[in-house]
């Protein structure tokens, strides 16, 4: 008699931002209904919480995200206008001192990260070697993240050719595939605004300000008739990003189709929101329940 081998589940966590920390209840949300995935790859913010999975360090990744305010999250940030707004080593020595980096290839569970060639546009599998520089190259935002040299190659974000990396999963042997789509719903939303709200975007877009020497305090009335005519420079950012990741990663998930896409609904959230980590994680949860029909079903699990 000849065993039948179980699938083997595939997670592939996509790039969004902010939007990312809806990948912890995603997690979460499956584990519960009992379905633990075999490998998980991701981008961008993807890689960042695919990576705390696969080192079972994903309890104290949602512990802090948990305790993150505007505040916290501006203090991780550190200016840099030469090649990207914010050079990234503050967050990333964070997370040298709080989290074990082990080499891709020892952690417990497979692991991958995608990252982009600055040089040719090449899509590059992240496999082997330090999971920080995997993930801090994965999540190198043009215009945000300063891109990473590893080696002869100057890396930048994963979201530039593959956002939701299903080719990825599959070429790690994944037989059942789960993609979680942080962008589905986006496009077509107007524009957020923040000026009444503290948030990191509007912080780091005061500091613009001033250091263009726009010293002027203009009357309420001019400032709100401004916001009202123009988006902030965070929010065009966010944008251009958004719509550029989007329509790739719907052309490349039509012509590479995972089993099941989960699509946390996050539209309102802004690129820098990493303080409502609360909202976006109970969004996650979410998104599995939408599709715990066709989960149960593709991965053997229920009746």
């Amino acid at each position: 008699m000849i065993a039948v081998r179980e699938p083997r589940v595939g997670l592939a966590l996509g790039g969004g931002s902010a939007r990312g920390w809806a990948h912890i209840g995603v997690i979460r949300a499956l584990e519960h209904a009992g379905v633990r995935p075999d490998i998980v790859c991701g981008t961008s913010i993807g890689a960042l919480v695919g990576a705390a999975y696969a080192a079972g360090e994903l309890d104290r990744l949602e512990q802090w995200v948990l305790a993150l305010g505007v505040r916290e999250v501006v203090g991780l940030m550190d200016v840099n206008l030469a090649s990207g707004l914010l050079k990234g080593e503050r967050l990333m020595e964070f997370f040298r001192r709080h989290f074990t980096d082990r080499a891709i290839e020892e952690l417990p569970m497979p692991f991958a990260a995608v990252a982009t060639s600055l040089h040719s546009g090449a899509e590059i599998w992240l496999r082997s070697g330090s999971t920080l520089d995997a993930v801090r190259a994965s999540i190198a935002l043009p215009g945000l993240f300063a891109p990473v040299l590893q080696g002869d190659l100057l890396l930048a974000d994963g979201g530039l050719v593959n956002p939701v990396p299903v080719s990825l999963a599959r070429a790690m042997g994944a037989d059942v595939l789960i993609a979680v789509d942080l962008g589905s719903d986006i496009l077509g939303r107007r524009f957020r605004n923040d000026s009444q709200t503290e948030s990191p975007a509007k912080v780091i877009g005061d500091w613009l300000r001033k250091f263009q020497g726009d010293t002027g305090t203009p009357s309420l009335e001019d400032a709100s008739h401004m916001l009202r005519r123009m988006p902030s420079i965070m929010d065009v950012v966010a944008s251009s990003i958004n719509i550029m990741q989007v329509r790739i990663a719907r052309s490349r998930m039509a012509g590479e189709p995972p089993d099941i896409i989960v699509a946390p609904r996050l539209a309102h959230f802004g690129l820098l929101d990493f303080h409502r980590a609360s909202e976006a994680i109970e969004e996650g949860r979410h998104a599995v329940e939408r599709m715990s029909h066709n989960i149960a079903l593709l991965t053997k699990q229920g009746p």
